[in-house]
């Protein structure tokens, strides 16, 4: 067991459930950078809790070039103009997350319906 509070790149994969390839890709895009020693990648604290809003931002579906502006924002905390974009980008996410959930519970509805027609048409049947 090392005191090396460093993750590498194949714990780093497995801590957060993402392929070597998404890892290397975010890496190439600049969203990570991770210390190199030799072919070795390791990643600190730093690299951690970016990783954690990358993945955030998918969650919230961002795209990869709304999340790099996120991580700005986070890596400059406080600056007003770079909140007020922030919160731009997050009102903006949260309604075209509402209009999906609309449209999911409407298809929702739809499919019961479908489904309860053709549970009465096979009670027809007998």
């Amino acid at each position: 067991m090392t005191d090396d509070p460093r993750l590498s790149f194949k714990e780093m994969c497995a801590r957060f459930d993402v392929t070597p390839r998404t890892l290397r890709y975010y890496e190439y895009i600049e969203l990570l950078a991770p210390d190199r020693e030799g072919r070795s990648r390791f990643y600190g604290p730093r690299e951690v809790a970016r990783m954690k809003l990358i993945l955030r931002g998918r969650r919230f579906g961002f795209s990869l070039e709304e999340i790099r502006q996120w991580l700005l924002i986070y890596g400059k905390k406080g600056e007003r103009q770079q909140l007020e974009n922030w919160l731009g980008l997050a009102d903006r996410q949260l309604t075209e997350l509402e209009r999906q959930r609309r449209e999911l519970d409407s298809s929702i509805e739809d499919l019961r319906a479908l489904r309860a027609t053709a549970v009465a048409e096979m009670e027809k049947l007998g």
